[in-house]
């Protein structure tokens, strides 16, 4: 994993990684060449007139030239034009929408304000890391737990809207390792802007691998402070809204924390996973995403520190 890298803060649909992606830029920069050669030319017939002046004899009425010039510049380019962009639209999205064969599922549900990432039928559940296999068709099913969010990595696909009630599916292809970042594309409350997520492309042996292990996840404490922190962990209210496989933990208001030791952010992108921030989220999150629904700590510092030592062990 150390040689994936992170893209920007700001990754741009402009430098695509994945087919839908591609094929938005595509479509985008036609538009952008298309309306670069109108500006040109329009702008050009202003010069010219410009340039030319009025003309000195009189004018006793329209000309031919005058009727072509309307005609066609004024009237059958642009309905070409738009009768162009209309069919180049209308076959992407066609395109963009068409199911493939041997998709990997992977189904994606939006909370306030985080993002559950759950494979079908393998026990793999994590939260805000969507981990994918390059060159494999994906189907990622989008569904909300609350209000309406919106799925989007800029550099892969499209924006996708997670509403409630409704079964919205995604279909794209990752065609380069890398780390791709995600974000809330619909505002969806207080935290809005601290709802990020990463998607990370791997190739299919790795991504087997990381699945594999996933599915063996073990949660026996490496340490005694990590044992001390195992018990309070699944003695206190952590273990009511929080899951860690092959302990009594079970809640769901919370993400998965089965591997959260592995992750390279917590708190949906806000902060990174050390020891020092994993022990700051849990005494207060408040303090770093206003309005988090996570309540404060009640629980001694000594508590803290062993849960932080057990957390970072869950790998």
């Amino acid at each position: 994993m150390d040689r994936l890298r992170l893209l920007g803060d700001s990754p741009s649909p402009l430098h695509p990684a994945g087919s839908e992606a591609h094929q938005l830029a595509n479509v985008w920069w036609i538009m952008f060449g298309i309306a670069v050669a109108v500006y040109l030319v329009v702008g050009g017939l202003i010069v010219i007139s410009s340039v030319r002046g009025r003309r000195r004899e009189p004018i006793e009425g329209p000309s031919r030239h005058d009727d072509y010039f309307i005609w066609i510049g004024g009237l059958l380019v642009p309905a070409l034009i738009l009768i162009f962009v209309a069919f180049l639209t209308v076959h992407t999205g066609a395109a963009l929408r068409a199911p493939s064969k041997n998709a990997l599922a992977v189904r994606v549900v939006g909370h306030e304000w985080w993002w559950e990432v759950e494979y079908p039928g393998r026990n793999v559940v994590t939260a805000n890391e969507l981990h994918v296999p390059v060159g494999q068709p994906l189907e990622i099913t989008l569904d909300s737990a609350d209000v309406v969010h919106s799925f989007w990595v800029p550099e892969l696909a499209g924006k996708e809207d997670l509403i409630p009630g409704q079964h919205n599916v995604l279909r794209f292809t990752v065609r380069r390792a890398g780390v791709f970042r995600g974000v809330c594309a619909e505002f969806c409350g207080l935290e809005h802007a601290k709802m990020g997520f990463r998607v990370i492309a791997v190739s299919p042996g790795d991504f087997a691998i990381w699945l594999a292990h996933e599915q063996h996840v073990t949660t026996v404490p490496d340490s005694e402070l990590a044992a001390r922190g195992e018990l309070a962990f699944t003695s206190n209210d952590c273990a009511g809204c929080h899951t860690v496989r092959g302990t009594t933990a079970d809640g769901s208001l919370g993400p998965d924390l089965t591997d959260v030791g592995s992750r390279a952010r917590i708190g949906a992108e806000s902060l990174d996973n050390t020891a020092s921030n994993l022990r700051r989220w849990i005494e207060n999150p408040g303090d770093v995403k206003s309005g988090v629904k996570m309540p404060p700590a009640t629980i001694s510092s000594d508590d803290v520190r062993a849960i932080v030592a057990y957390l970072q062990g869950l790998k």
